[in-house]
């Protein structure tokens, strides 16, 4: 640990600034009475571009992604970056649902998608299904940011033999981060963003400008790496794709970027816009971040050029390839920069972190307290009630680090990105027509949610030695195809779910079975800003029946 004391002097320094500021956050722009959700967990819904365009790219680009990223290009090569289209599609492909999204919900006082789908659909089983799948989907991702702050003091030196050693700074880390979410809600990640964005936009810059030069140029990097992969026994490794690996790639890159902004946290980023330009100004603007990602992956590629060797990870004979972009700064920049880069890391897992359990505990409060427990909750036992689920949902996270082996969660996050992805025709297509009947929708949810399920059991992983729940390449053969190629899980189940919703809902057309009672009106998808109809005490349960 003596080697990096300058490494962790920084990298403290800025980690308790940032949470000063997280804690100042709670007295800026802040209102009269905290003690609503549109205040404490949609931030007033008063956030104008820069600070939405910081917010929602700190929430999709986590730190997670700043080591993953250039892991899986350390690993595998050209397939990890999936990540980089993945993130280019998705703006123009929701540019116009959010809008709508926002419009709808801004005029009912929706906080959750879940409360979209009970108003549109009046089925409070629909609204159900929703809220679990997005608080299922968003747990595991919590903990993927605790896997981006690991690496970071796990490089730093900064671990122990010992469970409770190991992971003590992970735990101070987010009671801290705990503490000031609490008090001030959405606002503090909203603050942090701009700092958060700041480090992590120099580290890059810095480090794409000096890392090249350090190791003799891009064409040397990439020489390196396909010397690497050249001798790699897997068929779909490589600097470029190749035949085995082009189907996975094109449908992981469009399965993972119609799931993006259907993830609690992402709408709730978006809910918290003041108005419909702010939306649609963002997603003119936020590609730049993945432009950021792109070099952020060519980390990959850098770290195999320098010769770094990932450290051991927590089981005996693995590794913990997570560590790959720290120990490239470690190696490679001076103590001082190191300590910013890791800086960058550690802070990078405070905004999403936050906005997840801040949107976690909305579905929790919404949709399963107020329409099951508490009918009649008043505005201020629901901001209490989704502060206190906010906790419990961090306290859940730190105990997906500590008790479960980190490549569980990984798998698990990877599952989060295929279940969340059935809720698409309930949210999206729910925001553009009314057609699909409930029981048809509900019916969709449960096949593709099985279907998904049985394919994932299907996929081993002989690297670690899983025999289910291996990643979320699906091979064709299984299917009866000759091929070697596989598929993206989520991908053939939500089409799945679509085709069973479609199919369901005219069989219970024909049988004129009672549908729902729409409680929006199509003038609601067009509201903006200062409307007069805007009700911000409504809620599902006051606008619409319970059928």
């Amino acid at each position: 640990m003596s080697e990096h004391i300058t490494e962790i002097v920084i990298f403290t320094i800025l980690f308790l600034l940032v949470s000063a500021i997280g804690f100042v956050a709670a007295r800026w722009r802040a209102p009269k009475d905290m003690a609503h959700l549109d205040e404490w967990g949609l931030g007033g819904r008063s956030f104008g571009g820069w600070i939405t365009w910081f917010l929602v790219g700190g929430d999709l680009y986590t730190a997670y992604t700043f080591v993953a990223v250039p892991a899986l290009i350390f690993g595998a090569g050209a397939a990890g970056f999936f990540a980089v289209p993945y993130t280019v599609v998705i703006y123009p492909m929701f540019f116009l649902i959010l809008v709508r999204l926002w419009s709808v919900s801004h005029r009912h006082g929706f906080v959750t998608p879940a409360d979209f789908v009970r108003t549109r659909f009046g089925s409070p089983t629909l609204a159900l299904l929703i809220a679990i799948t997005g608080i299922v989907a968003t747990m595991p991702y919590i903990a993927l940011q605790l896997v981006g702050i690991e690496a970071v003091l796990k490089t730093m030196g900064v671990t122990g033999d010992s469970v409770i050693a190991r992971h003590l700074p992970i735990i101070i880390a987010f009671a801290i981060l705990a503490a000031y979410t609490y008090q001030s809600g959405l606002r503090a990640p909203a603050l942090i963003a701009f700092v958060k964005d700041t480090l992590i936009y120099i580290v890059i810059i810095v480090a794409v400008i000096y890392l090249p030069y350090k190791l003799g140029g891009w064409g040397h990097i990439f020489d390196s790496a396909s010397a690497k992969f050249d001798k790699s026994a897997s068929p779909g490794d490589g600097i470029l794709l190749n035949a085995n690996n082009q189907i996975q790639y094109i449908t992981l890159a469009l399965g993972s970027a119609l799931a993006l902004f259907l993830y609690p946290h992402s709408i709730t980023g978006v809910l918290a816009s003041k108005n419909r330009n702010v939306i649609k100004r963002n997603m003119s603007a936020l590609p730049a971040y993945s432009f950021l990602l792109g070099l952020i992956a060519l980390l990959g590629y850098m770290a195999i050029s320098a010769g770094v060797k990932p450290l051991a990870g927590n089981k005996a004979g693995s590794v913990d390839s997570n560590t790959v972009v720290p120990l490239l700064f470690d190696n490679k920049f001076p103590s001082w920069f190191a300590g910013v880069a890791f800086a960058a890391i550690g802070i990078g897992a405070l905004v999403p972190a936050a906005i997840m359990s801040i949107a976690a505990a909305n579905l929790f409060t919404r949709n399963i307290y107020k329409e099951y427990i508490k009918r009649d909750a008043t505005d201020a036992q629901e901001a209490r009630v989704s502060k206190i689920a906010s906790l419990v949902v961090k306290v859940g996270a730190v105990a997906f680090i500590v008790f479960l082996d980190p490549q569980f969660s990984i798998d698990l996050q990877l599952i989060g990105g295929i279940i969340i992805l059935q809720t698409a025709p309930s949210v999206a297509l729910g925001l553009y027509t009314r057609w699909m009947h409930r029981g048809g929708l509900i019916a969709g949810w449960v096949i593709g949610m099985g279907l998904a399920m049985w394919m994932l059991w299907k996929i081993p992983n002989p690297a670690t030695h899983k025999l289910h729940f291996g990643g979320s390449a699906f091979p064709l053969s299984s299917f009866g195809f000759s091929s070697p190629k596989t598929i993206y899980v989520g991908f053939v189940a939500v089409l799945v779910n679509l085709v069973v919703a479609v199919l369901v809902t005219l069989l219970l057309r024909a049988i004129k079975t009672p549908d729902g009672v729409d409680g929006t009106t199509p003038d609601d998808y067009f509201a903006d800003e200062g409307d007069p109809r805007i009700d911000r005490s409504a809620t599902p349960i006051e606008t619409v029946s319970s059928t």
